[in-house]
């Protein structure tokens, strides 16, 4: 099994997709990383030498910013945006939709699950 950035790579999977398991990478650039090694993105974890695995790590060390990193930077940005009371900041902080959508119904993940109302009235009996 591979380990690169921290993260163990599943064995039997393409190259291409096992490195979108990496927090930081999607499938566009780990196509981009592989054109740039020159690894064939058909091969699977298990058939990589050490050698192409050594050169997978130098690039993503040198090149990206992923997994801790790029959390780090992103809780910085929206502490940033927290500490200078900005709208979105305000929205983070209440736990709110950020981008403008309704709240009143749906939003459901953003808020939490229902809560039910205390003394809130029923509909009348016929």
């Amino acid at each position: 099994m591979a380990r690169i950035a921290g993260v163990d790579l599943p064995r039997n999977k393409r190259i291409e997709i096992a490195l979108t398991y990496i927090y930081g990478i999607g499938l566009p650039r780990a196509q981009e990383i592989l054109t740039h090694t020159g690894i064939n993105k058909n091969t699977k974890i298990i058939d990589l030498t050490d050698n192409e695995i050594v050169q997978l790590r130098t690039i993503l060390d040198a090149k990206y910013e992923i997994e801790g990193d790029l959390r780090r930077m992103e809780a910085m940005n929206i502490k940033r945006l927290m500490e200078i009371n900005s709208y979105k900041g305000k929205r983070h902080r209440l736990g709110l939709p950020l981008r403008g959508q309704r709240t009143r119904t749906n939003a459901r993940t953003r808020r939490g699950s229902k809560k039910t109302m205390a003394n809130k009235k029923k509909a009348p009996k016929k």
